[in-house]
């Protein structure tokens, strides 16, 4: 899979995707993080890509031009790269927004079948409404707050999508049991030591009794997410016992 990423701080992009498991990705060729820096496509001679708004306001604006341009340019390096040119589509450009869908896992799920990504960084005021309207096809938050810049929302999804990618991680499991499987929060995890300062990993964890140690588990991750998100529930899959089971938490509130 490849990502790219349209930005004006590449390095931010390559400094931090080279590290632990992507860097181990990247180089088995896995996955491709490409980021290329917007103000290259400048026509400006100081390499400036931000103006003032029109209508006044504070802060800039960066302009549609360079964008278009290392968008088409990105588009056209895409193309360049795939032998079968008869069933070429346009990538997906995810425009980093505080106004767009909120990032979840079943988004990132979504997103890994794709063969290339394209994610759009804004920064200042954001970007000129017309060159999103016409390269743009998803917009995406990460959370209802504002940074000063679209990579590191870009590096968070980058990461959670990567890691879906079939031999990114060591362990192909543990993409399958993790949190919110099933809109649920993971179950709680322990190691050696037996006891920790008087607490003790619970009974069952050690009894080798697997059927026993599922069930626990999912309890444990129902729990779980009724304590800390219980919005999640409204659409967790669950068995009709573990649906009794929820039903009796609430009822001890």
């Amino acid at each position: 899979m490849n990502f790219h990423v349209l930005t004006l701080f590449p390095e931010m992009i390559e400094n931090t995707i080279n590290t632990s498991i992507t860097k181990r990705a990247i180089e088995k060729g896995l996955i491709s993080v490409n980021a290329v820096n917007i103000r290259d496509f400048s026509s400006d001679k100081h390499k400036r890509v931000d103006d003032y708004p029109y209508g006044g306001g504070a802060g800039m604006v960066i302009q549609a031009e360079p964008v278009y341009k290392a968008y088409e340019y990105l588009v056209n390096h895409i193309k360049s790269q795939k032998k079968d040119q008869s069933s070429l589509k346009k990538p997906r450009v995810i425009y980093v927004t505080p106004q767009g869908k909120i990032f979840n896992q079943t988004m990132a799920q979504e997103l890994s079948l794709e063969e290339d990504l394209i994610f759009l960084c804004g920064h200042y005021e954001g970007i000129d409404e017309r060159v999103l309207e016409m390269i743009v096809t998803d917009n995406i938050s990460i959370g209802d707050y504002i940074l000063t810049g679209g990579e590191l929302p870009a590096l968070v999804m980058i990461d959670s999508i990567a890691r879906l990618i079939p031999g990114v991680l060591n362990n192909e499991a543990s993409s399958e049991f993790e949190s919110l499987k099933d809109n649920l929060l993971e179950y709680p995890q322990y190691t050696r030591p037996e006891v920790f300062m008087g607490r003790k990993v619970p009974e069952v964890l050690l009894s080798g009794h697997h059927a026993k140690i599922e069930e626990y588990r999912r309890k444990q991750s129902i729990l779980r997410t009724f304590e800390r998100r219980p919005d999640l529930l409204e659409n967790a899959v669950l068995t009709k016992e573990e649906r009794e089971y929820l039903t009796g938490l609430s009822k001890e509130l």
